[in-house]
């Protein structure tokens, strides 16, 4: 019988693979959910109609909402598995809570505004969300200075979304 060799992992290699196999589950997790909101309710017809009803210049296209909330699932995971890399979770007891609020509001803006047409609505789901990241952005930042970056185009995108989301008020 052939002899059976096992290779041995050290422990920094098994710290590799555990540290590889949570970064892709931060990342894809919320990736996946909000590939799935969208799917599920990005069709947008009252937000196509906003824009074929006088609707400003700087409104942005459907497909680049979507882009852009794939790009803030993405930084949001990254500067989360970040902040929990280095321990921040422990040690910002605030940091979780924050995270976990903006991954939930982060997923109620499409059912809200593109499908309900609820606008009034998604701008104070717009607001407290900006809250919440700006809150995530304080907290990540006394842990890795790093995350505290990834956040910050993602709390441009959010104020960028409230104003287009104040505007349909006024244009629905």
């Amino acid at each position: 019988m052939a002899s059976q060799t096992r290779k041995t992992t050290t422990k920094p290699e098994q710290q590799h693979k555990r540290a590889l196999r949570s970064l892709t589950f931060s990342v894809a997790a919320t990736l996946l959910l909000t590939l799935s909101i969208i799917f599920l309710f990005g069709s947008g017809t009252n937000y196509r109609r906003a824009l074929s009803n006088n609707a400003p210049f700087w409104f942005p296209p459907l497909w680049l909402i979507h882009a852009a909330a794939l790009f803030s699932s993405f930084s949001m995971g990254l500067a989360a598995w970040l902040v929990w890399a280095d321990g921040g979770f422990k040690s910002e007891p605030d940091a979780l809570p924050l995270y976990i609020a903006h991954v939930s509001l982060s997923v109620i803006w499409d059912p809200l505004v593109l499908v309900i047409g609820a606008t009034w609505l998604g701008v104070v789901f717009c607001v407290v969300h900006f809250g919440t990241v700006f809150g995530c952005y304080l907290c990540f930042k006394r842990v890795n200075p790093f995350a505290k970056e990834l956040v910050k185009p993602c709390l441009a995108w959010i104020g960028f979304l409230t104003l287009v989301t104040y505007k349909l008020m006024y244009i629905i």
